[in-house]
């Protein structure tokens, strides 16, 4: 058994051939540094070198958040076009990583799964929640952004354009009951205590079957979805990430408040 540590941060371990990732910022819901999104891509890197590896579950630590999307202060320095471009670009590149990973990949939910967490949920391939988990994309009702053409694709794949729509519009999020109903997660653990060891059996089940049918799978599903062009979708993200709405959201959320959007 190895344990290694790749920052405080987000913990790795390598354990009888299953990986395990946590997120490691629960007094912040384990919102994500653009530094942790880096590691979850190197983490992606070493499981696609190792050959021991046959299976990675990711949750997060303190049990009342996978993952609360972006740290909203790493938006603070945001002043370009350029800036706006390369943020989603990073999340593509991240996201992608994750999706397109070797080995099958469990994401274990508790709590809030929302924003970024709710897009790194969305790129694994199995996702199980326990009865706290609670999942949105609510940027319309707090910053006032957008996602990648990428995301949209992907959860538009997941749970059908319409109720993405209605998820994004309305800005409420899904309780765990919903989320199985609605194919976001397919189990629902009853005691959030058990939430990893129930994770950690179905990792073995998935890491004991023919790695290169689980993986031809993966890849043959992705490939169903629509191919986004380069640059598709920087239009919209220029549009959102470079108003007045967004700086005010930004402001509104740091310190607390409602944030008056006016579609500038």
């Amino acid at each position: 058994m190895t344990n290694t540590v790749l920052g405080d941060e987000i913990l790795y371990e390598l354990r009888d051939g299953v990986v395990f990732v946590t997120f490691n910022r629960p007094e912040a819901r384990n919102a994500f540094t653009f530094a942790m999104y880096e590691r979850l891509a190197e983490i992606c890197a070493e499981v696609n070198a190792n050959r021991l590896v046959r299976a990675m579950v990711l949750t997060g630590a303190g049990g009342k958040a996978f993952a609360a999307g972006t740290d909203i202060s790493q938006f603070r320095a945001f002043d370009s076009p350029e800036d706006a471009i390369a943020y989603e670009g990073r999340i593509d590149r991240v996201l992608g990583a994750l999706e397109t990973c070797r080995v099958p990949t469990i994401a274990a939910i508790a709590g809030a799964c929302t924003g970024g967490g709710a897009g790194i949920a969305g790129c694994c391939d199995l996702r199980i929640a326990a009865d706290n988990a609670r999942f949105g994309l609510p940027i319309a009702r707090t910053l006032g952004n957008c996602l990648s053409m990428s995301n949209y694709s992907r959860f538009a794949a997941l749970i059908g354009p319409a109720r993405l729509k209605e998820m994004i519009f309305t800005a409420r999020l899904v309780e765990a009951p919903e989320a199985l109903q609605i194919g976001l997660v397919s189990e629902i653990v009853e005691n959030p205590d058990n939430l990893i060891s129930r994770a950690e059996e179905l990792a073995r089940t998935v890491a004991s079957h023919a790695p290169l049918t689980l993986q031809s799978c993966k890849e043959a599903l992705r490939r169903l979805r629509p191919t986004i062009p380069p640059g598709g979708g920087e239009d919209l993200i220029l549009m959102c990430y470079m108003s007045q709405d967004f700086r005010e959201g930004i402001d509104a959320f740091l310190n607390k408040r409602t944030p008056n959007f006016q579609g500038e």
